[in-house]
């Protein structure tokens, strides 16, 4: 199943459109990435409608910009109504500072500030 929907997001034929075209890409290995993690969302996408059909509905009512969330929400939506895409940024101030050294896990947050990226849509 998995197999099927990584091939079903490669076919990039039919896609029209410079903005589809321009979003594809990144679109694709962002939905290949999360049929990685969710074997039910590979299988809607196994079950949907084609890429190109995906673009343009992320697409429809784009203006000069989208987000780069909103875009895979709607790629996401296409496929799979009613499910969410959350997105997490850090931020690394010396990240040349550690190579060579060994991961270290993340701190639990201590009453800093939590943003969400949603808010803002």
């Amino acid at each position: 199943m998995l197999q099927q929907a990584l091939e079903k997001l490669k076919n990039k034929g039919g896609i029209g459109g410079q903005k589809e075209k321009a979003m594809a890409p990144a679109v694709a290995e962002a939905l290949a990435d999360f049929c990685r993690q969710d074997g039910e969302f590979a299988q809607a996408v196994v079950d949907g409608g084609s890429f190109a059909a995906c673009m343009k509905a992320v697409a429809k009512g784009v203006g000069n910009s989208i987000s780069d969330l909103e875009v895979y929400r709607r790629a996401v939506q296409f496929y799979f109504p009613g499910a969410e895409v959350r997105f997490q940024m850090r931020l690394d101030l010396c990240p040349g500072d550690r190579q060579g050294a060994p991961e270290i896990a993340p701190a639990k947050p201590s009453g800093g500030l939590l943003l969400d990226l949603t808010d803002f849509l």
